[in-house]
């Protein structure tokens, strides 16, 4: 089941010349409206500046554009606020000297959820069971005479300042958006009213904008109603299983030519995932990832596949593997690149821990993927050696988005403790949402361990209710490692979020800035091994005292 909505609208221009107010609806295809839902927005020009009607037509039209090019992963008001910011200074630039002004209030309706964005004097009401609720705030000056004097617009200041409201849907409920020309005449008793009287949405909407200017309004009136008829289900996993009802894969053999891709050989299996080992027509390698099948039937396995998949595809880039078009695909998989190289988990079986300059290289790598990645609104929530690819080119590439979390779009249940313990933040095992600082320290223990082949505070089992008081100073297993890394290890993985860098790029920032400062050169040898110094000058001490010894039996 998806979002279901009905809508209408009206507007007329009254006893003025031209009509000032515009109206905008975006209903775009299924995944999109899963990711960035439904826009619906109203605009009234401000008269007394250069072209009113022009400015509210082109901030509708810059926002049904620009909010969908925005990345799919972005929560809504983020989105929002930044096309509406540069809107604001578009308008600012470009009015000839004098200002172009428009209020503007828009609605997204979203999964199960609603946000509004509203500047100016329109208003959003929410209309359910018979109650009628204003959602906005009219931004005028209070003072007698001046209740029409607009005190926040877009283009009527260098810094703009917009409401934003978000809540839960429920089936049943309307929204409507009206101009001044509507409510200032017809009050809120008027307006209930009318929707209680009017059999249809669009009756309702002509009704509004007729009995406006019948009642005496010299403004122009426009009204547009939103109801919501059904609700989707609860994660976008869910609406994008519904796009495509993909039948579970078969069972691969080695040599067996599928969809046009050549079996090689099954890779991995695990609980959660089934890897192939394939080449295409061209005989580049790549990888085949579906379920296994004892999840084929498992309620939400094939969600939980498709937004994977979702993810990576919104983040690609250096960081991350390619993924294939799949033309042809009419199973449920999904393709990406084969690199040659091995995770960090191998290589720390294999070399055991990294030289500092190769550490000090795979951190800048981490920290750069994981910034591209939050600044997606994408969270990885299980980094570890295991899921990070160290490539024969010398890239580096996160891998395993089976458990990316994205807020406002995916799933979180609170009772649920994904990933692996040994790498959660302290404060998830407490119950805490998904954050960025969380991804953060699980980095933290994943460049410790390459670090030092140890866990700073030990390894956790899935079993445990583990306390966390402060970590081990990875300098106690490196002593080459400089005072200024030891701390910045140190802060990575605070027990305390609020202790922790706040983002991956301050987080990187700090390590540059220290070895620019203090470049990373190894240690006195006393102070590296002490045990190895003293005992070479035991040595050597017994050895100049044997010497004398021989020197002087021989002289006697």
């Amino acid at each position: 089941m998806s979002l279901a909505l009905s809508f209408a609208q009206a507007s007329a221009t009254g006893p003025r010349d031209e009509n000032q107010d515009a109206l905008r609806v975006v209903t775009p295809p299924a995944e999109l409206a899963a990711s960035k839902g439904y826009l619906f927005a109203i605009a009234d020009g401000v008269s007394h500046c250069a072209d009113g009607g022009l400015a509210a037509r082109l901030t509708l039209q810059a926002l049904a554009t620009d909010y969908y090019a925005t990345p799919e992963t972005w929560a809504v008001a983020q989105a929002l606020e930044r096309l509406l910011i540069s809107q604001n200074r578009w308008l600012q630039a470009n009015g000839g000297g004098q200002p172009l002004l428009t209020t503007l209030s828009a609605l997204v309706l979203r999964g199960r959820r609603f946000t509004l964005a509203h500047v100016g004097d329109c208003r959003l009401y929410r209309w359910h069971d018979g109650q009628l609720d204003c959602l906005t705030q009219d931004h005028v000056w209070e003072q007698p005479g001046m209740q029409h004097v607009l005190k926040r617009a877009l283009g009527l200041d260098q810094h703009l300042v917009v409401d934003y409201r978000d809540g839960e849907l429920e089936a049943g409920q309307a929204f409507l958006l009206i101009s001044d020309g509507v409510w200032a005449t017809l009050g809120d008793a008027g307006i209930r009213r009318l929707l209680e009287d009017a059999p249809t949405l669009e009756a309702c909407a002509e009704a509004l904008v007729s009995a406006a200017h019948l009642a005496g309004s010299q403004d122009n009136a426009s009204a547009l109603l939103v109801r919501v008829d059904e609700l989707p289900e609860a994660s976008l996993g869910d609406a994008l299983a519904q796009l495509e009802h993909w039948p579970a894969l078969p069972t691969l053999r080695n040599g067996q030519e599928f969809e046009g891709w050549e079996i090689e050989s099954r890779l991995a299996r695990s609980r959660q995932s089934l890897i192939y080992r394939v080449r295409d027509r061209q005989g580049r390698p790549w990888l085949l990832k579906t379920l296994p099948p004892a999840l084929r039937e498992a309620p939400g396995a094939a969600q939980a596949l498709l937004l994977e998949e979702w993810f990576l595809r919104r983040v690609q880039g250096r960081y991350f593997p390619e993924l294939h078009s799949l033309p042809q695909r009419q199973h449920l998989y999904y393709v990406m690149r084969d690199y040659p190289g091995q995770t960090l988990a191998e290589h720390l079986s294999l070399n055991g821990p990294l030289p500092l300059g190769d550490w000090l290289d795979l951190a800048r790598r981490l920290l750069r993927g994981l910034g591209q990645l939050h600044r997606r609104n994408i969270l990885h929530r299980d980094i570890k050696p295991e899921n990070l690819h160290w490539s024969n080119d010398g890239e580096l590439r996160l891998l395993d988005f089976g458990l990316a979390y994205c807020p406002g779009l995916s799933h979180d249940d609170p009772h649920d403790l994904p990933g692996t313990p040994s790498y959660l933040a302290p404060e998830a095992f407490q119950g805490a949402p998904p954050d960025v600082r969380q991804d953060l320290y699980g980095a933290g223990v994943t460049l410790y361990r390459l670090l030092c082949a140890q866990y700073p505070y030990g390894e956790i089992e899935a079993f445990q209710h583990p306390r966390f008081g402060t970590p081990t100073p990875a300098s106690r297993y490196r002593p080459d490692l400089p005072a200024w890394l030891d701390d910045w290890l140190g802060r990575l993985l605070a027990s305390q979020p609020q202790q922790r860098f706040e983002t991956a790029e301050e987080c990187l920032l700090a390590l540059e800035h220290g070895e620019r400062q203090a470049p990373a050169r190894p240690r006195p040898l006393l102070e590296r091994e002490p045990l190895r110094v003293w005992r070479g000058v035991a040595l050597t001490s017994l050895a100049i005292n044997l010497g004398l010894t021989l020197w002087l039996l021989h002289r006697g």
